[in-house]
Parts: C-alpha cells; structure tokens; sequence
C-alpha cells in the first residue's frame, strides 16, 4: 500500500497578513485489489505573528565571522523540531553558529585539540541591546573539538553549555549558548547595556568546535521556545565561505569591506562572512 500527501494552506483572513495558518493534510492510498481509499485530516492551526523583526546590534566585534548554518533552506537550524514539556517547537529557526577565521584563512593554528588554538575563541561576547539577564548557566566543561565524545552527556540540561538569556522586552529573549566556563559576568536580574561583554566564546555542551550559537525566541528557555526573526542594525560581507573544508584547509582569505557591502537591515545568509561593528 501507498500513501500520498497533500498540503492545503488555509489563511485566517482574506486580505494583507493573515492571522492565522490551518493545515489540511489529504491522504490517498492505493490497496492491492486496485480500490483507493482517501482521507483528510485538518488542524495544526498556527498563529501568525504580524509584529515586525526586532533590530540589534552585534553579538560579536570585528571581522572574519562565518555564518554558520544560518539562514537558508539547507540549514539544520531552521529544522530542528525540540519537543520540551509536551509542546513541539522550533527555537532555533533563526539561529547561527557564529566561528571566524584568520587573516590566513584558517579557523585554527597548531594542534586543533587545543581550544585556544581556535580564531574563535576568547572573543568577547556582546548585548545585543539594552536588556535584563533572564537565564545563566555556568560550570559545563569543554569539549575536545578533535574528539566525538563531549565533556558531559547531551540533554536538555547540558545541550546549550554554558549559557545567557537575555530579556530584550516583548516577549523576545536572546539566547547565547556553549560559552566558556568561568567566563560569565552577569546574575539573573542584572541589566546590561547594548555592547557590554557578556562572557567569553567557548566550546561547551553540544558543540564541536569553539563557536557562539545565537538566535532570538520568544521564552527563557533555550531549546524550549519558539524562533523568532531578528535582523542586525548593520555590518559589512567579507564574502561568502563556498565550504566548510576551507576553514581546516586554508586557501581562502576574507576579502575587502568597501561600503558597497555595507548591509542594513539584514541578517547574514548561510556561509557568510562578516564584520561586525
């Protein structure tokens, strides 16, 4: 027997932004005496959100950072189905893993087993705005980047490392995740201002190598909350890594910011690499 699945959108207003999306899921199935059987299943309703994208500075300072898996249709980020106390959500829709190479091309120098040995590591971590620290997590140890085992087994407890959640307002919170232990300035409660460092870049919980996992939601929590767009005040495009291997093998070189690729309003597609103000 066969199965084939249709996807019918319905919007829940007629006209400009709809508030809402139902699904309609039709299924057909074919038995071996040649009779069809059909039947269709409706739900999953979907609320839109109709506010717009909020604006932030940067992250992270300077240039030479890669987005990886950020935004595209290839992303594993944007796919990431988390089901946390009986509720399925996508937090990282819109995330990115943020690492950087060198002016020689390479994201590491020497034995890569070493964290210190990485571009990325050390770097000071930023507010992305004016906000009021929601959720810390501290003490996770690192991860041997050359090794498939992790420093501590992977769960919802440990998956983020070392952590901080940022309250931005309006239901929106910053998630800054696998931080190096020992590194985190802030308590819950403390406010900060936009461009104040938050903690060191690291390797910890599941991360393989040094690199900041970033994306905005709409809870406190880091797995269990729903992605919601976010688009940066601005930054230059260095150009766009054409694959990951070139960051172990060298061979590539971040290029020139003339002003012409000067971005606003944006966020970084997938492989982008950036400078940050």
């Amino acid at each position: 027997m066969r199965a084939v699945v249709f996807l019918d959108v319905t919007v829940g207003a007629r006209v400009g932004l709809p508030r809402a999306l139902t699904h309609r899921l039709f299924f057909k199935s074919a038995a071996p005496d040649g009779n069809t059987a059909r039947a269709a299943v409706e739900g999953a309703a979907v609320t839109v959100r109709r506010d717009p994208a909020i604006v932030i500075g940067p992250p992270l300072r300077g240039g030479g950072w890669v987005a990886l898996s950020g935004m595209s249709n290839t992303s594993l980020h944007r796919r990431t189905l988390v089901v946390v106390d009986g509720k399925a959500r996508i937090a990282q829709r819109f995330a990115t893993d943020w690492t950087r190479v060198g002016a020689d091309g390479l994201a590491f120098r020497g034995d890569p087993s070493n964290n210190a040995n990485w571009s990325a590591y050390g770097a000071e971590v930023l507010a992305v705005a004016d906000a009021v620290v929601a959720d810390v997590k501290d003490g996770v140890p690192e991860n041997d980047p050359t090794s498939e085992k992790k420093a501590v087994p992977i769960n919802l407890e440990t998956v983020g490392g070392n952590y901080v959640i940022l309250d931005l307002g309006g239901g929106r919170f910053a998630f800054y995740a696998h931080l190096r232990p020992g590194s985190i300035r802030l308590r819950v409660g403390d406010r900060v201002r936009r461009g104040q460092v938050l903690a060191l870049l690291g390797n910890s919980g599941n991360s393989d190598a040094p690199h900041l996992h970033f994306h905005v939601a709409d809870g406190d929590s880091p797995l269990g909350a729903e992605g919601v767009p976010y688009v940066f005040e601005s930054f230059d495009v260095q150009g766009v890594l054409p694959s990951k291997r070139l960051l172990v093998e060298g061979g590539w070189r971040p290029q020139p910011t003339p002003t012409t690729n000067r971005r606003r309003l944006e966020i970084p597609v997938e492989n982008a690499v950036v400078r940050f103000p």
